[in-house]
């Protein structure tokens, strides 16, 4: 088969850079809800939300603990990635932080108010794991079953940009770079993968 006769394969992908400060959890959100709402996804978004909610908690804990002592309140230096990507029957939660502290499951009691995030991730998720990128840090995904197989036509919508308050978008330096880097490469890396294997069971 010539790469000329091979469909490519339909593919919805958005990403944004943020601060990582408490704040940039409920952009995340709307970041959700709002580009899946363009996508035609609306069915996704409260399970997708709650994913993303929580492993955005979880990326930017970890890096105001990364943080120097004296800038942990008002830091604005690290910076976390949101992306979405829906390919093929599956979408894709994936969230961005410089560091290469591991995600632990806790365990709480049932009277405690917090630290059941990761156990939700495995009650909602198809499967998630961690990719250690090769720019320096890592990207903590979370793969949902669409239920249906993606078709072209839904790759075609109006973008819209999403509003945010002012001074959540991280403005460009080495740190937003990497993050804009690490969350390319693994774009890239997962979407040829996914070419591939459509492209393999097509010539069965």
């Amino acid at each position: 088969m010539s790469a000329d006769g091979v469909t490519p394969i339909p593919l919805l992908a958005a990403s944004i850079r943020l601060n990582a400060v408490p704040q940039a959890v409920a952009a995340t959100r709307l970041f959700v809800r709002h580009n899946l709402t363009l996508w035609g996804l609306e069915e996704h978004v409260e399970t997708a939300t709650l994913i993303m909610s929580e492993l955005a908690t979880n990326a930017v804990q970890a890096s105001i603990t990364d943080a120097q002592p004296t800038t942990k309140a008002t830091s604005t230096d690290a910076v976390i990635g949101a992306q979405l990507r829906a390919v093929e029957a599956s979408l894709f939660v994936e969230v961005y932080d410089r560091t290469s502290a591991v995600p632990v499951r806790s365990y709480p009691d049932h009277d405690a108010e917090g630290g059941r995030g990761l156990l939700l991730v495995d009650v909602f998720a198809k499967q998630w794991n961690i990719h250690h990128s090769s720019v320096g840090g890592k990207i903590v995904w979370a793969e949902l079953p669409l239920g249906f197989p993606l078709e072209p036509s839904a790759c075609i919508y109006e973008h819209t940009p999403l509003v945010l308050p002012r001074g959540l978008r991280a403005t460009y330096s080495a740190d937003e770079h990497q993050t804009r880097r690490a969350l390319l490469d693994r774009l890239l890396t997962t979407t040829i993968l996914a070419d591939m294997a459509a492209r393999m069971t097509d010539a069965i």
